[in-house]
């Protein structure tokens, strides 16, 4: 026999869930509990010929029990015909805290009410449902949802309970049998708790305390708790009840910071984070009292304190600066309020927006700041928690709160850090610990492991961000054997010092820029005494090449630019500020490394939301304004990825394009080359043309079917030619069809290394020898480039002498480019035969012969390698004889 059975004293949310339970698993029998809540023993006298409950005692004797599915519980209650051979399947909506034997499972997710998880079950099944039953599963949720309010409501739940309304449920039962008047002996006891109720303030949140005594058996004494709760709204409420010689506690909680379960689990007690009751016999109320204030004490801490929210790296103020340059700081820097710290470092006072404007508005503006900021004890420790800092800001009316330590400023609290909090699930930082270990060389990851090691020591926050964060949540981190690793590290400290003191334990050396606070690791220089090629790290000796050859550690930092695409000047910061610069959200995730949190995800601007959802989106509105190269940097990731532009950053992009004109050259350059070094550079050119883009790096910039077709050619072909597609390659196809002039104005706009735009004139050397596009080339005009690859009748050695000055690169293009089969023919052969002919005889031989060195060995040597080439000589015996022909001929005019 299969059945189905829920928790003792069950509320709707088990009753309901036994009837969904029985609309899944067809041939099973909902059990009812021998103990029942009022309101269910009412609606059960009304309705229960309707529905499929059966009562214990109607299972026959001696009755196999082989299923048992458990609902809204983990633990089977005491049953005849039930042992331990019986299987279990747990549905709950609470995690899973019981070890699964063989055959037991457990289905169950963190939703307001198990009935949600069923009641979806159900939908996408599309069982038929009565009204009554409809209703029923409406009453499990709302009661256990607090009719879609506490805290623990999820989404979920509102759609689970608008499909059962859709589906016959109503709301005048549901009124009938969720809202019941207290009993006379309910309404007493309740009267007692309020004349014994005490409010207790744990962390910055309210816990209320009740207690009663009464006489003889009360039911449903849960009910009064949450009477209590909706009527005080406390984070957490005990009731403490005498009954005759034992102590029921009962207790309900609206945060999982007090896990009530937790706190009255010494006491014998049982439930879950939100729900819990014990059963104390023959106790002491004042004892138990007080040892459960102890317990309070002992389990409730903040979930989070100022120490996770802070930003570190502060700016601050001194007494002495005047109003204007606090105002120009907060316009600057996009705070809206800075501490104020005297000569020692220790917190003078607070000085907010409020105040500087005030100050302007009747032209103080060279009043020292000293005058104006206030001066109350604005400020936490540590160890505060977040309602704390909360109930500070609203007492205070500020929106940042300084986090001291020694009388010194350490870091912030804002506004915004509070609001996060309270608008986004509050959850523990994703740990990306075990994708590490996966991806990192052991090498790397036991190095990183001691950057984190040795920034504790000095009291530093250390990051690892940049693209590696990206591509390990895209499982797209790939390394060389053997591995090139381009690890970026973020330093809420001194990355400088940091960097020092690593070198000075590791070996290596350290380039640093004291101004942008920057410093490079080159870990294979200077190495100290040891095995030569190892370096010992935390025990164990790796080799110095399976390390990164160099790691760049940055100071945290925030920056500003004083006009659109002007290059930003930049200050020490927090690594949320730091990683506010950055340019799209999907790049702003960085890892924690220091030892107790290391793998930790970081992500305040929703770069894994946006991974998820593929798409590239700005940080705010003025990106593109302060950095307009970011618009190609957007396309080139969006193409790279495979994602889209978010629609409002495209908008931006439309907006700011026209600011290209103004970046420097040499930003352009980097960034084009950047999307030349993509693997299929042509989709990023294609969609930077239909934005517009392209005509605003230079007007003659087209890509059509033409170049991308050529592109594709480019990496099918370059092998053959010992080439790779690279980036001169791809900007000889970019330029190819340029006139000269717009050539000339292009690498002026782009400024390409040297021996780049060497290239690329080349290439329009080249150009001569082909055939217009549009007109036929005359084949036959004396002294021109196109006879030089056009005639039919050109000999090798005329082909050779014209294209061997070339480079091989120049070469490849014209031959990529060209739609004249004659010439590509041509262009081929001289790379793949012409150009390795020799002749066998050199200058030694003229030498031997007698001939003084001079201009006659070139010309000779050179109509003997043409002789060569259109195969009038092949023979050592045909060199000598045409070295000979060739010296008479040359004598011949001297001895006229």
């Amino acid at each position: 026999m299969e059945i189905i059975i829920t928790h003792s004293n069950t509320d709707f949310d088990g009753l309901a869930a036994m009837l969904a339970a029985a609309k899944l698993y067809p041939g099973t029998v909902p059990v009812l509990p021998p103990m029942l809540n009022r309101n269910l023993r009412d609606f059960l006298a009304l309705y229960r010929h309707l529905l499929p409950f059966v009562e214990a005692r109607d299972i026959p004797k001696h009755t196999l029990i082989q299923r048992v599915i458990l609902v809204d519980t983990q633990t089977a209650p005491p049953m005849r015909g039930l042992d331990d051979t019986a299987s279990l399947v747990i549905i709950d909506h609470h995690p899973l805290k019981r070890e699964l034997r063989p055959g037991d499972s457990y289905t169950g997710e963190e939703l307001g009410a198990t009935t949600t998880l069923l009641v979806e079950r159900i939908a996408e099944a599309q069982i038929a449902l009565t009204p009554v039953e409809a209703t029923l599963l409406l009453l499990g949720i709302y009661e256990d949802t607090g009719c879609l309010r506490y805290g623990t409501t999820t989404p979920r739940d509102l759609q689970a309970a608008a499909w059962l309304l859709a589906h016959g449920a109503s709301l005048a039962v549901l009124n009938d049998f969720l809202y019941r008047p207290f009993t006379p002996r309910q309404r007493a006891v309740y009267e007692d708790l309020e004349r014994h109720l005490e409010i207790h303030d744990y962390e910055g949140r309210a816990v209320l305390i009740a207690t009663a005594q009464v006489a003889g058996y009360v039911e449903e004494l849960a009910a009064l708790a949450h009477k209590v709760m909706d009527l005080y709204d406390p984070a957490a409420c005990f009731l403490i009840i005498q009954l005759d010689r034992h102590l029921q506690i009962i207790a309900r909680s609206q945060t999982d910071a007090i896990d009530v379960a937790a706190i009255l689990r010494p006491l014998g007690g049982g439930g879950h984070t939100r729900a819990a009751s014990a059963l104390q016999r023959d106790a002491d109320l004042t004892t138990i009292h007080r040892r459960l204030l102890d317990l309070l004490d002992t389990h409730v801490q903040p979930d989070v304190t100022a120490a996770e929210l802070m930003s570190r790296n502060v700016q601050t103020l001194s007494p002495q600066d005047t109003v204007q340059h606090a105002a120009e700081m907060m316009q600057r820097f996009g705070h809206e309020g800075f501490p104020v710290v005297d000569e020692h470092g220790a917190l003078a006072g607070i000085l907010t927006r409020r105040e500087i404007d005030k100050a302007l508005y009747h032209d103080l503006g060279a009043a020292p700041i000293r005058v104006y900021m206030r001066t109350d004890p604005i400020a936490v420790p540590l160890t505060a928690s977040a309602n704390r800092i909360r109930q500070l800001m609203m007492e205070y009316d500020v929106g940042q709160i300084p986090v001291v330590e020694d009388d010194q400023v350490i870091g912030i609290v804002t506004r915004t850090d509070v609001i996060r909090l309270s608008t986004e699930p509050a959850a523990a930082a994703p740990s990306l610990t075990a994708e590490i270990q996966d991806v990192l060389p052991a090498p790397a990851l036991a190095l990183m492991r001691h950057v984190g090691h040795v920034a504790d020591e000095l009291g530093y926050q250390v990051y690892l961000v940049g693209g590696f964060v990206r591509d390990l949540l895209l499982h797209t981190v790939s390394f060389s054997s053997p591995p090139v690793l381009d690890l970026d590290l973020v330093v809420e400290g001194n990355a400088i010092a940091l960097a020092q003191c690593l070198a000075a334990e590791l070996g290596g050396r350290v380039r640093s820029h004291e101004r942008f606070g920057t410093a490079k690791w080159l870990l294979a220089e200077e190495r100290p005494a040891g095995p030569p090629g190892t370096v010992r790290i935390a025990g164990e000796t790796w080799a110095i090449a399976d390390l990164p050859p160099a790691i760049d550690l940055v100071t945290a930092r925030t920056e500003f630019y004083e006009h659109p695409t002007a290059l930003p000047e930049v200050r020490a910061s927090s690594i949320k500020r730091d990683l506010y610069r950055r340019d799209f959200t999907i790049n702003t995730m960085a890892l924690r490394l220091n030892a107790d949190q290391f793998g930790e995800l970081v992500d305040f601007y929703g770069g894994r939301r946006d991974l998820e959802r593929r798409l590239i989106r700005v940080l705010h509105n003025l990106s593109f304004v302060e950095d307009a190269t970011r618009i190609l940097r957007a396309v080139r990731f969006e193409q790279r990825l495979s994602f889209h532009i978010e629609e409002r950053t495209e908008e931006l992009i439309l907006d700011a394009v026209g600011l290209l004109r103004r970046v420097s050259p040499k930003r352009i350059r980097q960034e084009l080359e950047l999307i030349l070094e993509e693997r299929e550079p042509e989709r990023a050119l294609a969609r930077l043309a239909e934005l517009g883009v392209l005509a605003h790096l230079h007007p003659a910039l087209v890509v059509d079917d033409w170049l991308q077709e050529r592109f594709v050619l480019t990496r099918w072909e370059a092998p053959a030619w010992n080439l790779s597609p690279s980036v001169p390659i791809y900007l000889g196809l970019l330029t190819y069809r340029m006139t000269r002039p717009e050539l000339t104005a292009f690498i002026d706009r782009v400024r390409p290394a040297a021996r780049d735009s060497d290239l690329l004139r080349s290439i329009h050397d080249l150009q001569a020898a082909l055939p217009s596009p549009v007109l036929p080339v005359p084949s036959k005009v004396e002294g021109s480039g196109a006879e030089g690859l056009t005639a039919r009748d050109l000999p090798p050695s005329r082909v050779a002498r014209q294209l061997r000055p070339q480079p091989t690169e120049a070469l490849f293009v014209t031959w990529i480019a060209s739609g004249d089969e004659m010439v590509r023919a041509r262009l081929r052969r001289y790379h793949d035969e012409w150009q390795h002919i020799r002749s066998i005889l050199s200058g030694e031989y003229l030498r031997a012969q007698g001939i003084p060195p001079g201009p006659a060995y070139r010309r000779v040597l050179e109509a003997l390698l043409d002789a060569r080439l259109d195969g009038t000589v092949t023979t050592e015996d045909d060199e000598r004889v045409f070295i000979a022909r060739a010296l008479d001929e040359a004598r011949e005019p001297a001895d006229a």
